[in-house]
């Protein structure tokens, strides 16, 4: 009797927890993000039979393309194809355009929205990835599955890791990079520690967009070193050329506008800090009195707000910990930076050490009623510029960029400058502040961006694509790291991933030219051909 009520006890205890377990649905293609190469990748594999669904991390799709990154950085239109450039024109439709690549964030949202619930695409949304042991599954060098932290479980022959942070990746165990490398070790000049004090003072112009034009004291009480740096400035003299761990900068872009009808001034944030906002003030005293913000005009009188010159919005410095951090972290330094970005707006336009023309300019806008709603106006995304990167079975460099070598087996054209923001502040010799990791130079035409730089060495996955967190240097990475590049390797990362499913292969075995008569018909180029520009 005992035994028989023990079965039966056990019984109910199985067959509840079997009702508890997350069962598996298996696809062929698994995309994993938060961008919008995530959309397009997924789009991709729907588009081409493949069974397929999106596991989006955020409550929204598109990623920055959505979130304010509102002035794309095209430098060609022709180098861009596939569903990008269906974004791209559908945002144009709504403006009486064939193409347009400035535009209101809502626009972009619905342009995205729509193409996702025309196709019908299986998307989960606001999934994260469980970072904790047992949150992917492999057997021997293919993931069979993750989990989120649901409870949920996707499993796939093959995975798309399309994060802006490379999750996935990482917690799948292949290779990659954080921070800058030295740059003896891949023959690069534009990598490492970059510092802006290479020339006197005296002879910056107002062409030396992201440098100090005047000296700014350093210490929290001026010439007084011993009351310490202000906040985030750092004592260390940066050797030019030199690896670290850091990371350009982050901010949030901004939609704002001058229409007062539309306009929510600009507040002062709880928990504001004028300390915070030293450098800023001081600067303007030094007699730098630039407008301190690359403005970019919009439809709808509405304008693209991000950070230019010695102390804008980037928040240099707050965020090297940002790529490796658990989500708790991640969320107090996006805090942080929004609580940095808003004092930075509200100083000013407000504060009465700053000139009054700076003043009168900076508070004739504010942010968009009629924007990010949920959020007063303000972005819901961080911009992260840069995280882990891939170290793949090919990493592209500054002489793929310059094109001083030819990337093998192009996916997609790139042709942005190699762009880093400022990665930190130091103390010159001279006693003042400067930048460190300020870096701008025009590559002389778009160029390829090789498939082999999407994928893991063999050894270590075979069923893993990264078209976001890519295989590239530090400083190849500030040139391909633009929306729509991104959204045409997702695209390319999707027609490799539905190959090898389909026939079984490892990612690193599938045939390139298969691939290259898929990028064909979509219409994405890889090689460039000069044309005469439609911009």
């Amino acid at each position: 009797m005992l035994r028989a009520l023990l079965a039966g006890l056990t019984a109910l205890f199985l067959a509840g927890c079997a009702t508890e377990a997350p069962v598996a649905k298996t696809y062929d293609i698994v995309v994993y993000g938060d961008s919008a190469a995530a959309v397009v990748a997924a789009l991709q594999a729907k588009r081409q039979g493949s069974s397929v669904a999106l596991v989006n991390t955020t409550k929204f799709l598109g990623g920055m393309t959505c979130s304010g990154l509102s002035a794309s950085d095209i430098f060609h239109r022709e180098a861009v194809g596939g569903v990008a450039r269906e974004i791209y024109g559908r945002i144009g439709r709504h403006y009486g355009k064939t193409y347009v690549d400035y535009f209101e964030p809502h626009v972009a949202q619905a342009a995205v929205d729509g193409l996702v619930k025309e196709s019908g695409l299986e998307v989960r949304m606001d999934e994260q990835l469980d970072r904790g042991p047992g949150g992917v599954t492999k057997q021997g060098d293919r993931i069979t599955s993750f989990r989120t932290l649901s409870g949920k479980v996707f499993a796939a022959k093959v995975f798309i890791d399309a994060s802006y942070v490379g999750d996935l990746m990482a917690a799948a165990g292949v290779s990659y990079s954080v921070g800058r490398e030295p740059n003896r070790l891949h023959g690069e000049t534009l990598n490492g520690a970059q510092r802006g004090d290479d020339k006197p003072r005296k002879h910056y112009t107002q062409r030396d967009k992201d440098h100090f034009i005047k000296d700014v004291d350093p210490y929290v009480r001026p010439g007084d070193k011993t009351s310490g740096l202000l906040p985030f400035v750092f004592a260390e003299d940066p050797r030019i050329g030199e690896g670290d761990h850091r990371i350009q900068a982050f901010n949030y872009r901004l939609c704002v506008t001058t229409d007062p009808a539309n306009r929510i001034p600009f507040a002062k944030p709880a928990g504001y800090r004028e300390l915070d906002h030293e450098m800023l003030l001081r600067n303007f005293e030094a007699g730098d009195l630039r407008f301190p913000s690359l403005l970019h005009k919009l439809p709808n009188g509405k304008t693209d707000w991000n950070s230019m010159h010695a102390v804008g919005t980037d928040y240099v410095g707050a965020n090297w910990d940002y790529p490796e951090a658990s989500y708790a972290r991640r969320r107090e330094i996006e805090a942080a930076h929004e609580l940095y970005i808003r004092g930075h707006l509200w100083t000013l336009a407000n504060h009465p050490r700053v000139p009054e023309a700076i003043r009168k300019q900076a508070s004739a806008y504010g942010l968009c009623r009629d924007e990010f709603r949920e959020h007063g106006g303000f972005s819901p995304m961080i911009y992260i510029r840069e995280a882990r990167r891939l170290s793949g079975e090919y990493v592209m460099t500054e002489l793929d960029c310059k094109g001083r070598r030819t990337p093998p087996e192009p996916v997609a054209l790139a042709s942005f400058g190699l762009d880093s923001h400022a990665v930190r502040y130091f103390v010159t010799a001279r006693g003042t502040i400067e930048r460190d990791g300020v870096i701008w130079n025009v590559p002389p035409r778009p160029y390829g961006v090789s498939y082999r730089s999407l994928i893991p060495k063999a050894a270590e996955c075979a069923n893993l694509l990264v078209p976001v967190c890519l295989s590239a240097t530090h400083a190849a990475h500030g040139s391909i790291r633009m929306e729509p590049v991104f959204m045409q390797l997702g695209q390319a990362a999707a027609m490799a991933a539905g190959i090898a499913a389909r026939d079984g292969l490892s990612v690193q075995s599938v045939p390139y030219a298969q691939v290259r008569e898929l990028l064909k018909a979509a219409n994405l180029p890889v090689e460039w051909t000069p044309v005469k520009s439609s911009k």
